[in-house]
């Protein structure tokens, strides 16, 4: 191996790299504070306090996937919607806040963790997985 040779990264991160999570928590903020403040003027926005719990970067830094809640998760399909007609000015807002080289494609999801891990605890919580558990107390 040549001295001027970088050694091989064993594997990424398995939320991306630093710059990705890095960036994606600035952008986080940035639109967080945005929803807060209500710079969108959108009735359905407006109407409903909506939670961005993660922003996921593409490794090119081009494509940022906002993932967001309302609170009480109610309309929460409208919400995106809502979000999504207004992306184009929400990225110039992104883009003045967070210096980019490039401002990202703003894609909005809906964040199901929470749904998932409250779907577990009740199958945990199930007589048929209690029963088995017992038996294997036995």
């Amino acid at each position: 191996m040549s001295r001027n040779k970088r050694p091989q990264r064993e594997s990424a991160s398995p939320g991306g790299s630093q710059r990705q999570l890095r960036v994606g928590e600035l952008i986080r903020h940035a639109i967080a504070e945005m929803l807060t403040r209500g710079d969108v003027h959108d009735p359905v926005i407006e109407g409903h306090l909506i939670t961005v719990p993660e922003v996921r970067m593409s490794p090119d830094l081009r494509l940022a996937t906002v993932y967001v809640m309302p609170m009480g998760g109610r309309d929460a399909q409208e919400v995106v919607a809502a979000l999504e007609r207004n992306k184009k000015y929400m990225r110039g807002e992104v883009a003045h806040a967070v210096n980019l080289k490039f401002a990202p494609d703003l894609r909005f999801h809906i964040d199901d963790r929470f749904a998932e891990a409250e779907r577990i605890d009740k199958l945990l919580r199930s007589p048929q997985v209690a029963r088995d558990l017992e038996k294997d107390d036995e």
